[in-house]
């Protein structure tokens, strides 16, 4: 995913003469053909992320479009001001790929994790959050990003995800049915989604048929679609790769209790618990050490239904 993510924005620069390129301390070789190609609109910065984010702003104000690239936690937490008072108040057109979003650097821990990088940027006006699942919808989307308003948040997965989306065209702000099903709901963004189908073919094994909604983004959210299918139904499972405060889950939340159905439902977040880790391993041995997998949103869909 991180690999067709540059690669895109290499070939949307090659047409589009106000595209740049910064970089914070990346890895060598890190879009080299972009840097022979083009190398006046090439940057790569040291260690220095809130003075990169102003760069971009600055180049924005005059009418560029930067694309900026580290850490997905050092994009977010060590920029934080920069982010309010540089993208954010100015509403211009700067668009930060967080690498690592989730539990991606789980071999470095809890100052590598970003599991709250979904709710430190919603809380911020203007700012748009994309969270796709696969390399599949990123090349669909990163086109989408060249001219839409205000700063964005790209959140990249660990690379060599399964491809689980389909050929059906991308559009900011949308939300997208994976499956359907009246008897339940799974809400869930990013790679979760191959997780939340696998469960949903489980469940309907089970006699319990299950839809799927896919929110490749966060903000804004397409609340009008969730709503609607959140009404025929009284199990929702929200499921995501973050903290279950402030992401996906408590997005959903929000919509769903200003909603006042007049029909009651059953609703559960899974996602990582609000703590910080404290095992080391791999993504996936994260995702399985807090529940983020398939048994888990069966099991939790399975009890909700019985009580229903």
């Amino acid at each position: 995913m991180r690999k067709t993510c540059l690669e895109m924005v290499h070939k949307l620069a090659q047409k589009d003469e106000r595209i740049f390129f910064i970089g914070s301390d990346l890895g060598i070789g890190t879009l080299d053909e972009f840097k022979k190609e083009i190398p006046e609109r090439f940057f790569m910065e040291g260690v220095s992320e809130a003075n990169i984010i102003g760069m971009a702003a600055g180049m924005a104000l005059e009418g560029k479009i930067p694309y900026v690239n580290t850490i997905a936690t050092f994009i977010t937490r060590r920029c934080f001001e920069q982010l309010v008072l540089d993208l954010c108040l100015q509403n211009v057109n700067v668009r930060l790929i967080g690498n690592g979003g989730g539990l991606v650097y789980a071999p470095l821990g809890p100052t590598h994790l970003a599991i709250e990088d979904i709710a430190i940027l919603r809380s911020l006006p203007n700012m748009t959050i994309l969270v796709p699942a696969d390399a599949n919808e990123m090349r669909k989307m990163m086109p989408e990003t060249v001219n839409h308003p205000g700063p964005i948040y790209i959140r990249i997965a660990k690379g060599g995800d399964a491809i689980v989306t389909d050929e059906r065209p991308f559009e900011i702000g949308k939300v997208f049915p994976m499956k359907e099903g009246k008897e339940a709901l799974i809400v869930t963004t990013g790679v979760i989604l191959g997780k939340a189908l696998k469960a949903a073919d489980i469940l309907k094994k089970e006699g319990i048929e299950t839809a799927v909604l896919h929110c490749p983004t966060i903000k804004p959210l397409d609340s009008e679609t969730i709503l609607e299918y959140a009404k025929n139904t009284k199990v929702i499972v929200t499921a995501e790769e973050h903290s279950i405060i402030g992401g996906l889950g408590s997005a959903v939340a929000e919509i769903l209790l200003e909603a006042n159905f007049d029909s009651k439902k059953r609703f559960k977040r899974i996602g990582i618990p609000d703590c910080f880790a404290d095992q080391y391993g791999s993504q996936e041995s994260l995702m399985n050490y807090y529940g983020l997998k398939e048994e888990k949103i069966v099991t939790t869909i399975k009890s909700l239904h019985a009580a229903s």
